[in-house]
Formats: C-alpha cells, sequence, structure tokens
C-alpha cells in the first residue's frame, strides 16, 4: 500500500501541496485529480523521490520510502506528465538501456521490450531515433518503460497524453488489468470521462489541498451529482465555466 501522511512542499515560502494525506491500495485504481496548479504533479514526485517533501512522510508497505530508496524504486513504474527522452537514441535502444539501468537479466528483458515494441505497434519504427517519434510514440515508450520491470506501484501522470483512440482503450484495459493482478496504481489525469471509467476511488486536489478523498460512487451521493465532472466542478472548480464561455463568445463575436 502507498501511503502519504500529511505530505507537504513548499518552494521559496509558497506551499505548493499543502498536509496531504491518503492512501492507495493493492487491487484498487486510485485517481488523483485537480486543476493546473493544483500539486498533483508535485505530489507525483514527491512519492518518486524526485523531490524531498517540506513535511511529512510517504510511506510504500509501511516502511518510509527514504529508508532503502533503490529498492522501492526498484518496485516502481513512473509515466511522468513530460515524457523526457533521450531523443538521440532509437526507441529500442532506450528501452535497452532502461533495463541495464534496472540490472535486470539480459534475455528477459529482451523479450519483453519486443513484446512490448509489438503490442504498441512500434516495432517497425524500434530502430528510428525517437527525436522523429509522434508524442504519441513517444508516450508508447514511457509506457513501455514504466512497466519493463514488472512494478509493484504504477503511476501515472497524464498517461493517455497523444494516444491515438485504439491505444487509449489498450491503456485503460490494461491499467484495470494490472489492478486486478494486485498492483497499486495511482493515476493523475484531466480526462474525468476516463477516469470515471477507470478508478475504484478519486483524490482530488484543490489548491494544494484534499477536498475528497471517497469512492465515485459515494461522492455522487453526498454531492448530488450524477457524474464525476459535476463532482469535479463543485469541488475545485471556482469560476462559472458557462459565464466565462460566454463572454469569450461575446467578445470574439463583438
Amino acid at each position: 500500500m502507498l501511503e502519504l501522511r500529511n505530505v507537504t512542499k513548499r518552494f521559496r515560502g509558497i506551499t505548493a501541496v499543502d498536509d496531504v494525506s491518503f492512501s492507495a491500495r493493492p487491487g484498487e485504481i486510485t485517481g488523483y485529480l485537480g486543476p493546473n496548479g493544483s500539486g498533483k504533479s508535485t505530489t507525483m514526485k514527491m512519492i518518486t523521490a524526485l523531490l524531498e517533501p517540506s513535511a511529512g512522510k510517504i510511506f510504500f508497505n509501511g516502511q518510509p520510502i527514504e529508508t532503502d530508496l533503490p529498492t522501492f524504486k526498484q518496485r516502481m513504474g513512473y509515466v511522468p506528465e513530460e515524457p523526457h527522452l533521450y531523443a538521440h537514441l532509437s526507441g529500442l535502444e532506450y528501452l535497452v538501456m532502461i533495463g541495464q539501468l534496472r540490472d535486470l537479466p539480459q534475455r528477459l528483458t529482451a523479450s519483453r521490450i519486443d513484446g512490448l515494441l509489438r503490442l504498441f505497434a512500434l516495432h517497425s519504427d524500434r530502430h528510428a531515433p525517437i527525436s522523429a517519434y509522434s508524442k504519441g510514440m513517444r508516450q508508447k515508450v514511457l509506457l513501455s518503460a514504466a512497466l519493463l520491470h514488472n512494478p509493484d506501484l504504477l503511476l501515472l501522470d497524464e498517461p493517455f497524453s497523444g494516444l491515438d483512440v485504439g491505444t487509449g482503450l489498450v491503456l485503460r484495459s490494461l491499467i484495470q488489468e494490472l489492478a486486478a493482478r494486485g498492483k497499486v496504481v495511482l493515476f493523475s489525469s484531466h480526462e474525468l470521462e476516463t477516469v470515471e471509467r477507470v478508478c475504484n476511488r478519486v483524490v482530488i486536489l484543490h489548491k494544494g489541498r484534499v477536498v475528497a478523498d471517497d469512492s465515485i460512487a459515494r461522492l455522487r451521493t453526498l454531492m448530488s451529482a450524477p457524474t464525476l465532472e459535476g463532482i469535479f466542478q463543485q469541488l475545485a472548480v471556482e469560476q462559472d465555466t458557462h459565464a466565462v464561455s460566454r463572454q469569450i463568445a461575446d467578445l470574439v463575436g463583438a
């Protein structure tokens, strides 16, 4: 189980994540939602140990992650929001490098890489430089790299970015399959319809603080809202979206 206890992150006096506590359990898909600037990606980076919390603790299976970071990182797969890849490498070379960095057995790694490239429809482009890949192709490389070592914890920050409809459907089903096999999945996305279909429960952030942490079904009842979008608008959207849209239309149509 992944657990955050009173986690806070400040940047030069500005609080980006404010006393956040929640847990993500094996076999569940936990949605992590919030408007831009709410602290979602900062939280993800703290869980991956790319950033250190200003206060609070992050635990995995009952142990603080800093107790043994190398072991924790071996058990974690991460798809970041921005695809920072070595553009001069080919997709195949990049995945081979990831396998070597994770010290995976060479024969097993080669077999998994070949299978992932084929299943993500990248095999014919495996020798092309990543600089020539589309955004969706780069996202598939990131997903392959995150899955290569069969992690126990999967952190997905906007994983559907750039994917075509077909691959998006495969990924949605894959996330559910991995959770069914006992993985801990934390999934951050702006695609609320996808979150609603995939996630068992959601944690919603607003201005760095948790404003909801419950199953989607229970939140629908509590908020008297039929959809996750309606719940999100009540809890995390301050502006009147219809009024703003009319003002924009009036402005450009004047």
